[in-house]
Order: C-alpha cells, then structure tokens, then sequence
C-alpha cells in the first residue's frame, strides 16, 4: 500500500476488525509485517484498574453500532494510509466483557522508516477512539457507568 491510495479493508495489507476474540498481539504483528518494512509499531489497548476517580474497576463491558462500526474504522485506516507510506495496518477492537488486563483494542503498522510507523500509529488509535463508534461501561464494587471514549485524556 503506497500513501495516497485509498485502501479496502479487505484489500491485502488491510486489516480491520470488531468483534467478541481476543487480540493476539503477536499475530497483528505478523499482519503486517513486510519484506520492505523496517518499521512496525504495535499498540495495545488493555483494562486497567482504575480510571479518574474510581478505584477497583473490575472489568469494561464494550458496546458497538453493528452496522457501521467497522465502515467508520476502515475511514481511519483510509486516512492513515493517504497521510503516511505503510506497508500495510491491522485496526482490531473487541466488544463483549473484558477483564483487567485484557487488550481491547489493537493498531498495527508497518512502513519503511520508523517515523511513519509512529505517526500512523498514534494517529490510528486517537481517531479510533475518538470516531468509531464503540462505548465502555465501566464497572467497580458498588456501581457500573458508561463512559464516552472521545472525553478522556490520551
């Protein structure tokens, strides 16, 4: 894939994908990796434990609009592919319940230099968050509460 080409997410060196499997990291690495990459950048969205003023979050619960949610993710991965020249990007979140510790979301890409691989990369994730639309319900001891993924710090 060569910046300024618009990619299919179902074109090879595309990948987008949402739905209840876990995210195996090693195996978006494979994804992309690329005879003529010299770079590939791996994120890892996992649970934590916490989150602004709640101690003891024991798992999210992740929503998304079926329909669309992969279309909105394949503009991202559109986008990322025009600004920056990738070999090739996997963009892959889960939905269901999720336990601490657990990935929620993963972005992948490989290019030639290291500094596509980075910019692309956390342009991918910050879009993904902040456009795709997915929704986290947060759960502690004594409550649970959704939370808007586009409201929160980086």
């Amino acid at each position: 894939m060569e910046g300024g080409s618009v990619p299919d997410r179902r074109a090879p060196g595309v990948h987008v994908a949402v739905g209840l499997d876990p995210i195996d990291g090693a195996a978006l690495v494979d994804r992309v990796g690329s005879p003529a990459a010299g770079a590939v950048v791996l994120f890892l969205g996992t649970v934590r434990d916490h989150s602004p003023g709640k101690e003891g979050v024991t798992h999210l619960e992740y929503e998304a609009y079926g329909e669309v949610v992969e279309e909105k993710m394949a503009e991202v991965v559109a986008e990322a592919a025009v600004r920056w020249p990738l070999e090739a990007i996997a963009a892959v979140h889960r939905v269901g319940s999720l336990s601490v510790g657990e990935a929620s979301v993963g972005i992948a890409v490989s290019a030639a230099h290291r500094d596509a691989a980075f910019e692309a990369g956390r342009f991918l994730i910050d879009e993904v968050k902040r456009r795709v639309p997915i929704w986290k319900k947060e759960h502690w001891p004594g409550g649970a509460e959704w939370v808007r993924e586009d409201r929160e710090h980086a």
